[in-house]
């Protein structure tokens, strides 16, 4: 960017901070910005003041064009804001897979008869699980035939994860 281009930048970003200010101060407008009312404000200052580090780096250096590359400070800075940005990215991937896996899970709230109930602590105890946890294994290992026949073939309960315990 030329220093003019650089300027004109730094001018706007002038502008656009005494707009979004005087836009706080009104309670008609206010209403109509983004749901946080300053968040505007404090993009454009901080805009104004890389606008204005640039066009410092500009005189200092006597340049007659902005080259990032010869910007140690901005290159730093948008290294740290690319760093930023790619970590708040896989944040947001890793939240929304997060969200689909639960929206998969199944909670239930299982009542079975005193016999079935005691077979499945006494399997629990065997094996140092809750009975919940054994429950969790056993639904684990269904299957259903083409015909809708559910089947469990027979297993024994242990500390192995299952896929609910490994999130």
């Amino acid at each position: 960017m030329t220093t003019q281009q650089v300027q004109r930048a730094v001018d706007t970003a002038v502008a656009r901070v005494r707009e979004t200010r005087e836009e706080l101060r009104s309670p008609v407008i206010r209403g109509e910005l983004a749901p946080d009312p300053q968040e505007p404000a404090d993009r454009w200052a901080a805009l104004l003041t890389e606008w204005r580090r640039a066009s410092a780096h500009l005189a200092a250096s006597g340049a007659g064009l902005y080259d990032g590359d010869q910007d140690e400070t901005g290159s730093t800075w948008a290294r740290e804001r690319e760093d930023r940005r790619a970590t708040a990215l896989a944040n947001h991937a890793a939240w929304t897979e997060q969200q689909r896996q639960r929206r998969d899970e199944l909670h239930a709230e299982v009542r079975v008869s005193a016999a079935a109930g005691r077979r499945i602590r006494a399997a629990a105890a065997r094996a140092g699980l809750s009975p919940h946890e054994v429950l969790a294994r056993l639904a684990e290992r269904v299957s259903v035939d083409d015909d809708g026949t559910v089947s469990v073939a027979p297993f024994t309960p242990g500390r192995t994860p299952v896929a609910s315990e490994e999130r």
